[in-house]
């Protein structure tokens, strides 16, 4: 199976499970599921302030302008021309923005209500599911993680971990802070993966190359082979 293949499979797949959790949470009228009630136990009975602080400038980084600086970033990576890299970011950009406005369809359509208010420990309004923070992060840490991949620096598995990790960090965060169930926080995921499949497996198909540093180059490599040779 090939690239484009694969993403479409594994974004089909992401979708068919957010769409499982989000009627599981929308026939409980948004009440918490067992493991959700667990976990936020567990984060409020283990808060010293020390980690409470830390995961605030954590989970700070999933919102507001840090995402589009790095999703901006991630197209800066990608490019290897001046204008491949314009075009890379404009891409990113809009891959964020674009899933930033559907989540918000879908949290309005669901309407879970968020915890209890004495709980939380930092602020936030609005519905609960899915978590913005955890889904901006996770699109965030693809675009990068992609972006690295392309361009293949050494140490691009280790580079490509601690991305991974940050963006499920912030995701985790919004649970221990109290703001978020975890099926929010599992729901974000889902939906960032299976829309991030989707703008790749777009882009791979209909972009033009130009915007596509490795199909650029397997389009130049596929010419080179079938191009006649002189006598």
């Amino acid at each position: 199976m090939r690239g484009p293949g694969r993403a479409g499979f594994v974004g089909l797949a992401a979708l068919a499970c957010f769409a499982l959790l989000a009627v599981a949470v929308v026939l409980r009228n948004g009440t918490p599921l067992p493991a959700d009630v667990s976990l936020l136990s567990w984060a409020v009975g283990h808060r010293p302030d020390t980690a409470v602080t830390a995961a605030r400038d954590v989970t700070s980084t999933g919102t507001d302008a840090v995402p589009y600086l790095l999703a901006a970033l991630a197209g800066v990576i990608a490019g290897r021309t001046a204008r491949q890299r314009l075009l890379a970011a404009a891409a990113s950009l809009l891959c964020l923005g674009a899933g930033q406005a559907l989540r918000q369809a879908v949290l309005h359509l669901v309407a879970r209500s968020r915890p209890p208010v004495p709980d939380r420990v930092t602020h936030a309004s609005g519905w609960s599911f899915p978590s913005g923070h955890a889904t901006t992060a996770a699109i965030t840490a693809a675009l990068l993680i992609t972006a690295v991949m392309l361009r293949s620096p050494r140490g691009r598995y280790v580079i490509a971990a601690v991305i991974g990790c940050w963006g499920a960090a912030v995701g985790l965060t919004r649970v221990y802070l109290g703001v978020h169930w975890f099926s929010d926080v599992i729901g974000g995921w889902l939906f960032a993966l299976a829309w991030f499949t989707a703008c790749l497996w777009a882009a791979a198909r209909w972009l033009p190359p130009a915007v596509v540093p490795k199909r650029a180059e397997n389009l130049r490599r596929r010419h080179e082979r079938v191009r006649p040779t002189g006598p």
